[in-house]
């Protein structure tokens, strides 16, 4: 057999840029949006979790509370671009719905290692129980549906032995990246400077699965196979292993406007985290 044709192109598979070449306007536009949405929402900017510059984020309160959770957003940028300003409309659908959202910034690749950026969220997450008392259903895009799975999968008394089991009940991730090994061999690495060692270790898909409770992967039509790959692997495995797992594809929706629906109180994505954190 041509083992050329057997083995993916990673380059190419998990170059989403390169993929869609118009996504620098839909950045832009994101920005955009994020900036609109921070002048009419009801909330606090800037809130500390950390000693790092980046390590804060931004509340977005709805008008009437009407969950019995807290949603957490982590933005993407293979852990190494983009910040939390440019995503506070995700957070729009979700304050309709009568949820408090918070989005949240982190350091970046190659300024800390991948494993700071996970400790980082998990710090995070705790700073949210502890400030509202609520558990934090963890949703992410791209890097943030990999750091979203982590929060899931955590073990919160090795965090803090005062934080609750279920801190992080339920994970909706999206576009995520479960299993790092595969982007050692990209020009991606280049920043994130990971050895297969590193990857295994910061991959959830290699963690104890976090058994029930829940996890959605979900992943837009239009993306690469790898993607669709990521995503049902860690459903199928995590499954397997006790955890309440669903896996969806958005149809049409490639890897930048996948998060679209999550501004639209009615879209099913953003009813689907609602109901995962009980409005």
């Amino acid at each position: 057999m041509d083992q050329t044709m057997a083995t993916p192109d990673y380059e190419a598979e998990y170059n989403n840029r390169a993929r869609v070449p118009e996504h620098p306007g839909i950045i832009a536009g994101w920005q955009e949006d994020a900036a609109a949405y921070r002048t009419t929402a009801l909330c606090e900017l800037g809130i500390s979790y950390g000693a790092g510059e980046r390590q804060l984020y931004d509340i977005f309160k709805p008008e009437t509370v009407r969950g019995n959770a807290l949603v957490m957003f982590i933005h993407g940028g293979y852990w190494q671009a983009l910040d939390r300003s440019f995503f506070s409309h995700m957070a729009r659908g979700l304050n309709r719905l009568g949820l408090p959202v918070a989005v949240v910034g982190y350091d970046l690749c190659p300024q800390v290692h991948l494993g700071h950026i996970v400790w980082e969220l998990q710090q995070a997450a705790a700073a949210l129980w502890r400030r509202f008392g609520l558990p934090v259903v963890a949703t992410g895009h791209s890097a943030g549906g990999h750091l979203s799975a982590c929060a899931l999968a955590t073990n919160w008394h090795n965090v803090d032995p005062d934080l609750p089991d279920r801190l992080v009940p339920a994970a909706y991730g999206i576009s995520g990246l479960y299993n790092l090994k595969p982007l050692t061999e990209t020009s991606i690495n280049k920043a994130l400077g990971l050895d297969m060692e590193a990857a295994e270790r910061e991959s959830p898909l290699f963690w104890p699965a976090p058994s029930r409770l829940t996890m959605d992967a979900v992943v837009g039509g239009a993306e690469s196979d790898e993607y669709h790959k990521q995503s049902r692997r860690l459903v199928d495995v995590w499954g397997l292993e006790g955890v309440q797992t669903r896996y969806e594809e958005i149809e049409g929706a490639n890897h930048f406007t996948v998060i679209g629906g999550l501004t639209d109180p009615d879209n099913p994505m953003t009813r689907r985290i609602a109901a995962l954190a009980g409005a």
